[in-house]
């Protein structure tokens, strides 16, 4: 298992995905892996605790680690149950959630990556955050 940088900054500044095709993320990202941070219009806290509520309600999803600016969870894939890290990060300085998702195996994950993060970002933006 390779190590996992998290998106907190004060554990590391610089989040960044391997070289595979397995993983996307907001902040310092290559244009191969490069997907845009959600913004929100409401306050901080509201927006953290939708991103909970969705995420409770996303298939084989477990929450694993939150503070007051960082939310973890592991989600599954659905066949042979991978292990996929989703991260959000929230900045004091921004009204954005900054995210990373990726597979913690392998070299593709046919879009599935990408795939859930942009199903959040929906979800988020139907509940008008």
């Amino acid at each position: 298992m390779r190590s996992l940088s998290p998106l907190r900054p004060q554990s590391s500044p610089r989040l960044s995905c391997p070289a595979s095709n397995n993983c996307v993320v907001s902040q310092n990202a290559d244009d191969k892996h490069a997907i845009d941070p959600i913004n929100y219009h409401v306050d901080r806290d509201a927006a953290r605790e939708t991103l909970l509520k969705v995420l409770g309600v996303v298939p084989r999803t477990e929450i694993v680690e939150q503070t007051d600016d960082y939310i973890h969870a592991l989600s599954l894939s659905r066949i042979f149950k991978f292990v996929d890290d989703v991260e959000f990060y929230f900045p004091s300085n921004e009204s954005v959630i900054h995210l990373r998702s990726a597979s913690r195996v392998g070299e593709s994950d046919l879009g599935v990556n990408i795939g859930r993060v942009e199903q959040i970002r929906l979800a988020l933006r139907d509940l008008k955050i």
